[in-house]
């Protein structure tokens, strides 16, 4: 089974410049996710510091994860429909970075560090999460937060997930769009920090 990861369209050119495909197959009692990286510079997401900047029109901590709301949104290069659409997103449930507010609009990152600006209406509270584009091999999806549990899946690089909570060094996710839950090691992911704790 084949299925669209996520794209990324670049606005001033009408061009496809984001894709990448997520494999499903069965193997024995394992299933196994892969997706190729196609950036050349993966962000990894850095700790968060205990004093935190908060935002000057939410309060809320920046910088912090967010996902796509809207299944067709537009990353400007400013706070402001007046300014050029720099990048166009067409994936819901797509995680990014807010690194700054302005008014209704948040400045946002993207996986491969592209930054731009996004009005807050297209964007989510609603967690989610990419195998991290550094991700060379697959890593395990398993039964239990454990390295010793049964591994459910081997993911590749970009598979997108719903985060159901974390710890600080296990997740439990499900896959989108398959039916299939388990725990993944924090730090392979990309939509939350490394020591970050969701319930």
């Amino acid at each position: 089974m084949r299925h669209s990861s996520h794209t990324r369209t670049n606005g001033r050119h009408s061009l496809t410049g984001w894709k990448s495909q997520a494999c499903l197959s069965a193997l024995a009692t394992a299933l196994v996710l892969f997706a190729a990286p196609l950036s050349a510079n993966p962000v990894q997401p850095q700790a968060i510091l205990v004093s935190q900047a908060k935002g000057r029109e939410t309060g809320l901590p920046v910088p912090r994860f967010v996902s796509l709301r809207s299944r067709e949104a537009r990353m400007r290069v400013g706070p402001s429909t007046d300014y050029g659409t720099e990048w166009i997103y067409k994936v819901t449930g797509l995680p990014f970075e807010i690194t700054a507010e302005y008014g209704n609009w948040r400045q946002v990152r993207d996986s491969d560090g592209i930054s731009g600006w996004m009005h807050r209406a297209l964007l989510s509270s609603k967690r989610t999460a990419l195998i991290g584009p550094w991700i060379a091999s697959p890593v395990a999806l398993r039964t239990e937060p454990a390295s010793s549990a049964r591994a459910l899946a081997m993911l590749g690089a970009r598979v997108r997930l719903g985060i159901r909570s974390c710890d600080g060094a296990w997740c439990n996710v499900e896959v989108t769009n398959h039916q299939v839950d388990g725990f993944i090691r924090q730090s392979a992911l990309w939509g939350v920090y490394p020591t970050e704790t969701i319930k």
